[in-house]
C-alpha cells in the first residue's frame, strides 16, 4: 500500500521524470537514426567498411552500460558536463548504432539483386534506385533495429538515474 500511496502523492513528480526519461531516450536514439542509417547505407556501398564500422560498433556494445557512464564522467568533465544528460545521451547514442547499422547493412545488402538490376535497366541512378527501391524495401527490418535500440536503452537510460552514484535516485538531470 505504500507504494500506491507513493505513486498518488507524487504522480506529477513521476511523470516528469517519466517523460524526461523518454525525451532523452528519443534524442539518442534519434541521433543515432540520422547517423546510423546513412552509415549503414555507406558500409553497404562500400564493402571494406563493413568490417570495422561494425567490429567497432560491436565492441562499444559489450561495454557494460555502467562502465560505459563511468568513461562518460571524466571526458564530459573537461567541458563541464561531467554529470548530466550529455553524457547519458552520449553513451545511449553509442549504444543505439549496433542495432541500426547492422539492421539498415543487412536490410540493404540481402535485398534480391533483380531489384538493383530493375533499376539500372530503366535508367535509375543509383539515389533514385535507393530513394525508390532499396529504402522503402529495407524498411521493416531498418525499423526492427530502431525498434531494439528503442527497447535496449529504455532500460540502459534508467541506470543514469539509480545507486551508481551514491546518492539513491537524487542525481541531478
Amino acid at each position: 500500500m505504500d507504494t500506491v500511496h507513493y505513486i498518488l502523492d507524487n504522480w506529477d513528480y513521476l511523470l516528469m521524470l517519466t517523460l524526461q526519461h523518454l525525451w532523452l531516450v528519443a534524442l539518442a536514439v534519434g541521433l543515432a537514426i540520422i547517423i546510423g542509417v546513412p552509415l549503414g547505407i555507406l558500409i553497404v556501398r562500400h564493402k571494406w567498411l563493413a568490417t570495422p564500422v561494425l567490429g567497432i560498433a560491436t565492441i562499444v556494445l559489450t561495454i557494460p552500460s555502467i562502465a560505459l557512464f563511468g568513461l562518460m564522467i571524466p571526458l564530459f568533465s573537461l567541458v563541464g558536463q561531467g554529470i548530466g544528460a550529455l553524457p547519458a545521451v552520449t553513451a545511449v547514442f553509442l549504444y543505439s548504432l549496433l542495432p541500426i547499422v547492422r539492421n539498415t547493412h543487412t536490410a540493404l545488402d540481402s535485398l534480391p539483386p533483380g531489384l538493383r538490376e530493375a533499376g539500372r535497366g530503366i535508367g535509375m541512378t543509383f539515389w533514385q534506385r535507393l530513394r525508390w527501391v532499396e529504402i522503402p524495401m529495407a524498411l521493416p527490418v531498418i525499423f526492427g533495429g530502431i525498434r531494439t535500440a528503442v527497447v535496449m536503452n529504455i532500460g540502459v537510460m534508467a541506470i543514469r538515474r539509480g545507486d551508481w552514484r551514491g546518492r539513491s535516485g537524487s542525481a541531478a538531470a
